[in-house]
């Protein structure tokens, strides 16, 4: 199979993260191995009157270092701020020096689900009680979606490409698929791609609830989000941020960076089926993964492992297993697979990010994280989804999908590197 773009390769340099079981991908990586939990007894509001009473908060966070002064603060919104410190801790983890750089030719695409949520439901507030000329000047930029990725640029001065992605659950998978292809393209040298998401507040909780999307295992929040198991009742909310510096190898090489893995294939493909319900056999994710692998010039038989979107839903979980083995067939078996938000929550437009720097770090240590929670596998997802604990074993290429609402599926194909 031919690849495309074969000329420019990829590579993945530096990882940023924000999220319930630490700050820093060392720590986020280390939690998952020992199978740790961040979902907890939401803290951030009462919710008494509220069905979901769990969610996988981001507590004791300071987002201060990564911001150019404290006036920020008072200037952007959660998502902002949780973006904008992930982006800042990839950059560290990277070791780029901007000033060594052509800031013409770096880019940013840090996307978000929903924006500035809490931000909303506060001026919104504001306006009921006080009137509409009490309304913040800065309501309407600390509320818009795209101001992660451009508040980044202007903190950093980052002149290249600049792009916020929003597609539900697909967003960060989408802004690292559009990133890789716009340094194929030969359009950026270096791109911050990923995704944030703060929408533990009254009118996120409440709106998810009325769903009825959500998990009520109040009484027991650490095993809540079980995905593929039997006993599965939704999913649970997480915030945070995944945000993956990618860059483009010979780049990287001349600089002597760290390199976690290659990016190599994106799928990119739509249901077209129904505002939140997966099609049916999960034949979208079946394309779309199946385009990634185009893209990427491999075949099913080349992945070792899928970091599956996996929300513990119970149509979801079904539909992607199905998808998995339409597209691999009787590999389907041999592959491990899991879910990592039985851990984390679903971080929503974040998720694909996070989930894609496990795969990096799986990549880079060749070992599995697992699907904790999975204590009574649903006779219908019959893979072998790594359950309760992380496995040591040969991974060579992975895939890492993300779907959602509104029928969005994205997958991208990374690679081990060896040079």
């Amino acid at each position: 199979m031919s690849s495309v773009g074969a000329g420019r390769r990829v590579v993945v340099t530096g990882i940023g993260i924000v999220s319930s079981l630490g700050n820093d991908i060392q720590s986020f990586w280390d939690n998952i191995l020992h199978s740790q939990c961040g979902i907890d007894r939401i803290t951030a509001f009462d919710v008494t009157q509220y069905d979901c009473k769990i969610a996988a908060e981001v507590r004791n966070f300071d987002p201060t270092p990564a911001l150019p002064s404290p006036k920020e603060l008072r200037r952007t919104d959660r998502f902002v701020q949780l973006g904008v410190y992930a982006g800042w801790r990839a950059l560290q983890d990277s070791g780029l020096d901007l000033e060594k750089v052509n800031r013409d030719e770096v880019g940013c695409f840090i996307g978000s689900g929903i924006g500035g949520l809490q931000t909303t439901e506060e001026q919104h507030n504001v306006l009921l009680a006080k009137g509409p000329g009490r309304l913040s000047p800065f309501m309407i930029p600390m509320l818009i979606l795209n101001m992660a990725s451009g508040m980044f640029s202007m903190y950093h001065r980052l002149r290249g490409p600049n792009v916020a992605t929003c597609s539900a659950c697909a967003t960060s998978t989408h802004a690292l698929g559009e990133a890789w292809r716009t340094i194929k393209m030969g359009d950026a040298q270096v791109i911050f791609a990923g995704g944030t998401e703060a929408t533990i507040v009254p009118l996120g909780i409440g709106g998810f609830c009325a769903m009825r999307a959500m998990s009520t295992r109040n009484d027991d929040p650490k095993r809540s989000s079980r995905p593929f198991d039997k006993d599965r009742d939704g999913f649970v909310m997480g915030e945070g941020a995944g945000v993956i510096v990618l860059e483009e190898l010979e780049h990287a090489k001349a600089r002597g960076a760290r390199i976690y893995a290659e990016m190599v294939g994106y799928g990119n493909t739509a249901d077209a089926n129904h505002i939140t319900a997966p099609a049916p056999d999960g034949e979208g994710a079946a394309r779309c993964m199946k385009m990634a692998l185009r893209s990427a010039g491999l075949n099913p038989t080349d992945i070792s492992y899928i970091n599956a979107h996996g929300t513990s839903t119970p149509q979801g979980d079904i539909c992607e297993t199905l998808a998995i083995k339409s597209l691999f067939g009787d590999h389907a078996r041999k592959l491990a697979v899991s879910s990592t938000k039985g851990a984390t929550g679903h971080m929503l437009g974040a998720a694909g990010a996070v989930e894609m720097a496990l795969c990096c770090k799986a990549l880079e240590t060749q070992i599995a994280p697992p699907t904790i929670n999975l204590d009574n596998p649903d006779p219908q997802c019959d893979l072998d989804y790594i359950p309760h604990t992380a496995r040591p074993m040969r991974i060579e290429a992975i895939l890492n999908n993300s779907f959602g609402f509104g029928g969005h599926n994205a997958t991208v194909a990374a690679k081990r590197f060896l040079g």
